[in-house]
């Protein structure tokens, strides 16, 4: 049983498998193929968030959109570089934590990120690109060597 205030990890990380995998099968990707290459999720991702009528949404398609992607993010980590979520504290939210997303980079070190300010950085630089995405929080985790 989980105290009010008490993180929910393993919760948070089924409900966000559980949201990838709808948003998998909303799109046309089949469950199987998604959870057997994340990498299929994303034509379909994009072909989605670039019709999608951003101008238009109101408040509730927003946090669905972010969710969505947030979802993926950490979903493609977790699957395609072995990464996990945990909890951090963190005393600038209202719950004293946020849920994170920790990876063991090319040089051994563990670095964390939060998905949602992954997702929240690529919507400062319209159109968004689920590759680009990708690729910024593979390289902040260093993951991947960097470029160049």
């Amino acid at each position: 049983m989980t105290k009010v205030n008490e993180p929910d990890l393993q919760g948070w990380m089924e409900e966000g498998r559980r949201n990838v995998v709808d948003v998998a099968d909303m799109l046309g990707v089949p469950p199987e193929m998604y959870a057997h290459d994340p990498m299929s999720l994303i034509p379909a991702l994009q072909e989605y968030v670039s019709r999608a009528p951003l101008n238009e949404f109101e408040q509730a398609d927003w946090v669905t959109l972010h969710s969505d992607l947030m979802s993926y993010v950490a979903d493609y980590l977790v699957q395609k570089h072995g990464a996990r979520w945990t909890v951090a504290e963190d005393p600038a939210v209202p719950r004293g934590y946020r849920f994170v997303i920790e990876a063991t980079g090319r040089d051994e070190q563990i670095r964390r990120i939060d998905p949602i300010d992954v997702v929240m950085k690529e919507f400062s630089t319209l159109p968004v690109d689920i590759t680009r995405m990708l690729a910024t929080v593979e390289l902040a985790l260093r993951l991947v060597p960097p470029l160049g």
